[in-house]
């Protein structure tokens, strides 16, 4: 994810280039559904592996916004889009983990990439 944001082109936005990060890695994972499937179900059910997750995102999201500010995004900046993106993956997995296999990662991301940037423009 880092190697996908330090290269990624230099006119994105950073909110923009996290989530074509974690798009990348979503089409990654696509051929592990059936086992994302049942480690979510594992996940859910044993909080210590529920804490554990939360601090590997809390870890991804770190290294996404240290990437950013390396690119030369301020510092607020850079965190704000790498929590948004993380957040955007992980309510993005979930719903994957919960739709029919007709439904992409990467779709989901989307989806709800689309739906935070309508949050954001109706409050403006």
């Amino acid at each position: 994810m880092v190697g996908a944001i330090t290269g990624a082109p230099v006119n994105m936005a950073p909110i923009d280039i996290v989530t074509a990060a974690m798009q990348e890695a979503a089409e990654r994972m696509e051929p592990n559904r059936p086992y994302s499937i049942q480690r979510a179900a594992v996940v859910a059910a044993n909080a210590s592996l529920h804490e554990r997750e939360l601090l590997k995102l809390d870890a991804l999201s770190a290294a996404a916004a240290h990437a950013l500010h390396g690119r030369g995004v301020p510092e607020l900046a850079a965190t704000m889009a790498a929590e948004s993106g993380v957040s955007v993956f992980k309510v993005g997995f979930d719903t994957w983990v919960g739709a029919g296999p007709e439904v992409t990662f990467a779709q989901c991301i989307h989806a709800c990439l689309d739906e935070l940037k309508g949050l954001t423009a109706a409050a403006q």
